[in-house]
């Protein structure tokens, strides 16, 4: 195979012939293009012949699953992906049409050690992408995809003998088995199944009626198409919508799932949509009466309760706050042998003997039905007020491009560290710590917080602040990290604000 030509030019000769991708397609934990004006068929084989030659050059098992989600286009590049697998000597296990997690558990079931997903979340149709890893339950982080993409870039592929493809079925009904077992709720459950017309659709309703939950169908029907919304829980359009359902139907509460299955967001029984990071709080709670001392691993992006809250500081609880991305929350769940891990964007990776590791949304919905059922007296507003009151903004996004965004990070981080060693004030209160992982969390006294980091995935900076006391003083802590962020030039206008 020939070296891949970044200039993707549709509609020509060499278009069908040869191996095009967009070099920024590879992202830090997966692969994301627009299909065809980023990548062509040829391309996807080449990201094939590059992931089976990695996978050979590190000793690993010549062996994968590989899934595809329900997309019309991604059984096309799925073959394609598996051409050049089978040409670096690879056996391919097709388990046909998936949510993520479900390619995950495949490589538990089928006992292989790699796994590639063709998906694109829950991203616009037009797009599409690969979640993949070698090292179960991990996926790719940074490290593997630049290796990854320098193969592929540079042409550096590794021919070999053996590789071959079976079609495996039965993969969907043991994942199903998995996640439900022999569960039965005990009080009546009434549950609105939001799907957003995305391959979850297959699973979650038949995972609710198995464990007797009465299910309020919302867009449950396969259609690649999206009519009604791209279906991604952190998006207000499809939280507002699961919302309307839960107050039309009387439902106990909504669950609600991405285009691949991997994320899940929840909407309580009086319409009010909980973010994920409050949710985990809740789950983190009822978590630490059965576990003794557990730890739990929460983004940067996630509220401060998991640290100050005072029921799960009365368990023993330790939580280690850590960068934003399935990856890099995957990995340290498992580094740091955590429980479980929440991330504000509907991530939840729930370890043994919960789960086994990774992000799957089905598996949220099953354990978020067994906490309901441990607590028959209450409803998931009861909880959601449990809570101790915070006053958070939505995730924000200024403009910084991908050429930028790093270089504009590093020096905002720079300048906030000076803040606190010369030991000056943020919005009037003095400051903790500040967490550098992953950008800056600056960590007042009074629990309150706001962070700064770079976007992997699109060109943006990502901006969220909470505060412990008030909406005043959540406006003092954006305020005071806006205005050093607006000392960058190459910071342009939020897509929104507080």
């Amino acid at each position: 195979m020939t070296r891949p030509i970044h200039d993707v030019t549709p509609n020509t000769w060499e278009f069908l012939r040869d191996p095009m991708i967009k070099p920024t397609g590879f992202r830090e934990y997966d692969a994301r293009w627009k299909f065809p004006e980023e990548i062509n068929l040829p391309g996807m084989t080449a990201l094939g012949f590059g992931l089976g030659t990695q996978i050979q050059r590190r000793g690993i098992e010549p062996v994968i699953a590989v899934g595809n989600d329900y997309r019309d286009y991604s059984v096309a590049i799925k073959h394609a992906l598996i051409i050049g697998l089978m040409q670096a000597g690879i056996r391919v296990k097709d388990i046909g049409p998936a949510v993520s997690p479900m390619a995950y558990f495949a490589q538990f079931h089928l006992d292989v050690p790699a796994v590639a997903m063709v998906t694109a979340s829950h991203n616009p149709n037009g797009w599409t992408g690969v979640k993949m890893g070698f090292e179960r339950p991990l996926t790719h982080g940074p490290d593997e995809m630049a290796e990854l993409r320098d193969i592929v870039l540079n042409g550096d592929f590794d021919a070999a003998p053996g590789g071959a493809c079976e079609m495996v079925s039965g993969v969907k009904e043991a994942y199903i088995d998995d996640l439900v077992g022999d569960f039965k709720v005990s009080r009546p459950l009434k549950v609105v199944c939001a799907t957003g017309n995305g391959t979850a659709s297959a699973f979650a309703p038949e995972i609710f009626e198995r464990m007797g939950v009465e299910v309020v169908p919302s867009h449950n029907e396969l259609d690649y198409t999206f009519p009604n919304y791209n279906p991604n829980p952190e998006d207000m359009l499809m939280l507002h919508d699961m919302s309307d359902s839960v107050k039309a139907s009387g439902a106990d509460l909504a669950l609600g799932f991405d285009g691949d299955g991997d994320r899940c967001g929840v909407v309580d029984d009086e319409g009010e949509e909980i973010f994920a990071d409050k949710v985990g709080v809740i789950m983190a709670r009822d978590l630490c009466k059965i576990y003794p001392n557990p730890t739990f691993v929460a983004d940067v992006k996630s509220t401060g309760l998991y640290a100050a809250d005072p029921e799960l500081k009365a368990a023993g609880v330790t939580v280690d706050y850590w960068k934003t991305g399935h990856s890099h929350m995957k990995r340290r769940v498992k580094e740091i042998n955590a429980l479980a891990g929440f991330e504000k964007s509907g991530h939840y990776f729930l370890a043994e003997p919960i789960g086994r590791g990774y992000d799957c949304g089905m598996r949220v919905a099953v354990e978020i039905c067994k906490l309901m059922d441990r607590n028959p007296d209450k409803s998931m507003s009861d909880l959601r007020k449990a809570l101790p009151k915070t006053w958070s903004t939505p995730t924000m996004s200024p403009y910084a491009s991908d050429t930028e965004k790093y270089d504009i990070l590093e020096r905002l981080v720079a300048k906030l560290v000076a803040k606190h060693e010369a030991g000056e004030t943020f919005a009037g209160q003095p400051i903790k710590e500040i967490v550098t992982v992953n950008g800056a969390r600056v960590i007042l006294e009074n629990g309150s917080w706001g962070l700064v980091r770079a976007s992997s995935n699109t060109p943006n900076l990502v901006v969220v602040c909470e505060s412990a006391e008030s909406e005043a003083e959540l406006h003092a802590i954006f305020d005071e990290l806006n205005k050093g962020i607006r000392t960058e030039p190459g910071v342009g206008d939020y897509d929104q604000t507080i």
